[in-house]
């Protein structure tokens, strides 16, 4: 599973990083390196970027924390069960996740375009993403030793 991503500082309005407190997020790579902004879903409280309706939202990353009764325990969901309507009862909208770079099991990988995700509300309201993921190829297996990797948006690895 892709458990963290990364998002050139750029790509954020400046509204929305203070409105989430993401300079907390900032990494800097090094000399000549653009700024990021990383997140993790090991954080204490774990968030996604997503594309929603043209706008740019951060939001509840899965539901590892047990915050909602009622919304599977993980960040992740199968392309097949969302192509076969499971997620539709809940009012899952498709929304993109803006990501420069992608970690898994020790390793970063450029990512192009983003990752497709979906959008759900829990019993209260607040919304919750979950990463899309697919069998992994060859080459992603190799690099990560996941058999299981994000869903990219027009990239193939």
């Amino acid at each position: 599973m892709c458990t963290a991503i990364s998002l050139a500082w750029s790509e954020l309005p400046t509204e929305l990083i203070g409105r989430h407190r993401l300079e907390r997020r900032r990494h800097d790579r090094g000399e000549g390196g653009e700024p990021e902004v990383r997140f993790l879903y090991r954080d204490h409280r774990p968030r996604l970027p997503v594309w929603r309706d043209g706008r740019l939202q951060v939001v509840r990353w899965g539901n590892g924390d047990r915050s909602s009764r009622f919304l599977p325990r993980t960040g992740w969901t199968w392309k097949e069960s969302v192509d076969a309507g499971v997620w539709r009862h809940v009012g899952a909208v498709r929304v993109d996740i803006p990501a420069t770079l992608g970690y898994e099991r020790g390793v970063w990988f450029r990512i192009r375009q983003g990752i497709r995700g979906i959008l759900v509300p829990d019993e209260e309201g607040v919304a919750v993403a979950y990463m899309v993921c697919v069998p992994a190829t060859h080459y992603y297996r190799v690099m990560t030793k996941s058999t299981h990797m994000p869903l990219l948006i027009d990239q193939d690895l």
